[in-house]
């Protein structure tokens, strides 16, 4: 024990001695509140002052400031000569820091710069806390702790005692507070009470760093492709609004990876730079080598920024030096890279983008000469304020150059105007008019003509004008029979339309990734882009219904199909469109309480009900214990040849996750193949 703290020590003697000693002498005097000429100001229920020794006894609710710190306590004594005070009971010290020191007694000196804690509890932020057995203060800096526990983790509110998550404990913790450093001496780190790794020393910054330059935690594993793995990164804070990670990987097959990583944020927005750099082989998509030795490496860069309250732009970088670097080195697992820059405008009821796209295809077999380039893409969308019967218009326009080295061109403009009529009748009926016109241009090179066995190649231009008529009609009934709350809601969608709009010589560049569901049903037009139009008169109806209880559980869903005059050989065989009558498609949704959860979703065979698209997800048990069970089975779409199909695929999921904490989860699943070869 050092010399100063025997000094504070005996200092508690000497004043606990003459508290004591006046208490016997003096009558206490009600004063409240007492400032001295050193700006030391006390309050309280009582004080006691004795004039000649410099000598004031406090108690009730003492708060005592000095030097921009706050002592609270029960009782205080403090000496004005020697400039020490004492605090027993209920002792709390605020820092200008917005460190909070909680303490059974306490002294201190030379403006609470130093002192002696007894049975400490540092509360260093929100959550992170320090606990001892003791503890000395030095220059309002340094705090030694004995016997001293570390942990940023909540306690169990049901049972406090219990060991955290995480924990450290040393024989000594020294925080120092101008550093924002915590150093431990002899320490374990612990895991829910249980010692798991010991060390001599350690340190860290405190919690109240946010950012600062240094090793970041090492990281290391082991591949069949290369072979022994570390990184240790090093992050280096620039300034307040800028940092680069760099972070060097070690391989004992491939050599060294050197990857960096650099964050800046600016007056209008942020933008990131990612890359890496190596020397070897190039490999296939098998994983073998070529043969070939240069460097590989990639480049990811992304921005965003504001220019105004309407305007706002940014841009996406992503590159790779071949084909399977990224995958080879477990960077990414990406079939393409996207690169992009974009404005987009936002005012009212006006809405504008502008993009530009370019591609990187890293599958095997793709040719990069066929893969396109977008310049531009131009967007507009206008809604109009609604009149006095609650009609409003609309106007969409759409502009897109489309391009590639090698394979089909186009260039498409697009004009849509509307009107609209939602109306609710006094039945409660819930009424939708639309009449739109659509006009689609399009100027187009190297296309091939669909259902033609030739190489026969399309150019020129080529259009098309497209009228529509929407009527929808909906009757949302609600009865209550207790405390649940029943819902039964048909709905009826008529739609009219030309017949025909999709020429062999319009290309199919946007509208290829379709899937007919439940949420599609009552669209005018199923395709996810412009290229493709649904055509023909034709009706989609429905019912929706549900049954709601008053505190919890819900049981609710929809099942429907589509009706039209003639079939549509523009939907694929399989796809539950291409006849008259399409497939009948819904969703299922039960929750009786929080712990239970049943999903499901379905499309079933027009003529027997059979299922042709089947997805059940189980999810059951509490927050801090959840178990999914998920089952898909999916039909084959055909024909195979059509790069939009997929074989068919039935399969389990199931899946267990443990919360352990606010932060912390534990879990893990499986998938098992019912179909083609099976396997996990």
């Amino acid at each position: 024990m050092g010399l100063r703290t025997l000094i504070l020590i005996s200092a508690i003697g000497i004043i606990c001695f003459s508290f004591s000693s006046l208490r016997a002498e003096e009558t206490r005097e009600n004063l409240g509140t007492k400032t001295l000429n050193n700006e030391v100001t006390v309050v309280a229920d009582y004080l006691t002052y004795d004039e000649k020794v410099g000598l004031i006894l406090a108690s009730g609710n003492v708060e005592l400031s000095q030097a921009g710190r706050l002592l609270l306590a029960d009782t205080v004594a403090y000496s004005e000569t020697k400039g020490l005070m004492a605090a027993h009971g209920n002792v709390t010290l605020l820092e200008p820091s917005g460190e909070v020191i909680f303490a059974n007694r306490i002294v201190l000196s030379d403006q609470m710069q130093h002192g002696f804690v007894g049975e400490p509890k540092l509360k260093l932020d929100a959550q992170t806390r320090i606990a001892a057995n003791s503890a000395v203060r030095t220059n309002g800096n340094l705090t030694k702790m004995s016997r001293g526990i570390f942990s940023p983790c909540e306690l169990c509110k049901e049972n406090p005692s219990r060991s955290p998550l995480w924990q450290i404990k040393a024989v000594n913790i020294v925080h120092d507070q101008k550093e924002q450093d915590l150093h431990y001496y002899d320490a374990w780190l612990e895991l829910f009470g249980i010692p798991i790794i010991y060390t001599p020393y350690f340190e860290h910054p405190d919690p109240t760093v946010k950012r600062r330059s240094g090793f970041l935690a090492p990281q290391y594993g082991s591949s069949s492709n290369l072979g022994l793995q570390l990184s240790v990164p090093y992050y280096w804070d620039l300034a307040p609004n800028r940092d680069i990670t760099v972070e060097p990987r070690l391989t004992t097959k491939e050599g060294v990876v050197w990857a960096a990583e650099y964050r800046e944020k600016t007056y209008t927005g942020e933008y990131t730079v990612d890359g890496s750099i190596t020397y070897g082989e190039e490999r296939d998509s098998a994983g073998n080598k070529t043969g070939k030795q240069g460097p590989r490496g990639h480049l990811f860069s992304h921005g965003q920024y504001e220019y105004n309250d309407i305007w706002n732009y940014g841009y996406s970088l992503e590159g790779a030096s071949d084909d399977t670097y990224l995958s080879f080195f477990g960077i990414a697992s990406k079939d393409t890279l996207t690169s992009k820059a974009y404005v987009e405008g936002s005012n009212g009821r006006n809405f504008a983008s502008a993009y530009t796209y370019t591609f990187q295809n890293l599958e095997a077999g793709n040719k990069q000469d066929e893969v396109p380039i977008i310049l531009p893409l131009l967007d507009y969308r206008h809604v109009g304020v609604p009149g006095r019967n609650g009609s409003f218009t609309t106007l969409n326009a759409n502009l897109l150059g489309l391009h590639r080295i090698d394979g089909a061109d186009s260039r498409r403009l697009s004009l849509q105007g509307g009107w609209h009529l939602p109306y609710i009748g006094q039945s409660g009926s819930v009424y939708k008019f639309s009449a739109t016109l659509r006009g689609d241009g399009y100027h187009v090179n190297n296309v091939t003509l669909e259902n033609i066995q030739t190489t026969t190649k399309a150019r020129g231009l080529v259009g098309r004008i497209r009228p529509e008529i929407i009527a929808e009609w909906r009757l949302p009934m609600i009865k209550a029979r207790g405390n649940v709350k029943q819902l039964i809601e048909p709905i009826f969608q008529g739609i009219l339309s030309p017949y025909g709009g999709n020429p062999g010589e319009i290309p199919n560049e946007d509208s290829q990734d379709f899937e007919f569901d439940d949420t599609k049903l009552f669209s005018n037009n199923r395709f996810t882009g412009l290229d493709r139009v649904e055509s023909g008169p034709r009706v989609n109806y429905g019912v929706r219904f549900g049954f709601f209880g008053s505190n919890v559980g819900r049981t609710q869903g929809m099942i429907g199909q589509s009706a039209r005059l003639k079939k549509d050989d523009t939907f694929n065989a399989g796809s539950g469109l291409e006849d008259k009558l399409s497939d009948y498609v819904g969703r299922i949704n039960i929750a009786p309480s929080d712990i239970f959860n049943l999903a499901y979703r379905f499309r079933l065979a027009r003529e027997d009900f059979s299922a042709r698209r089947n997805e059940i997800d189980l999810a059951t048990g509490p927050e801090y214990l959840r178990a999914t069970l998920g089952y898909t089975m999916l039909e084959e779409q055909i024909p195979g040849s059509d790069a939009t199909a997929f074989a068919n695929r039935e399969e389990i999921i199931t899946a267990i996750q443990a919360k352990l904490a606010t932060f912390w989860t534990v879990g893990g699943g499986t998938r098992l193949d019912l179909g083609g070869s099976g396997g996990t």
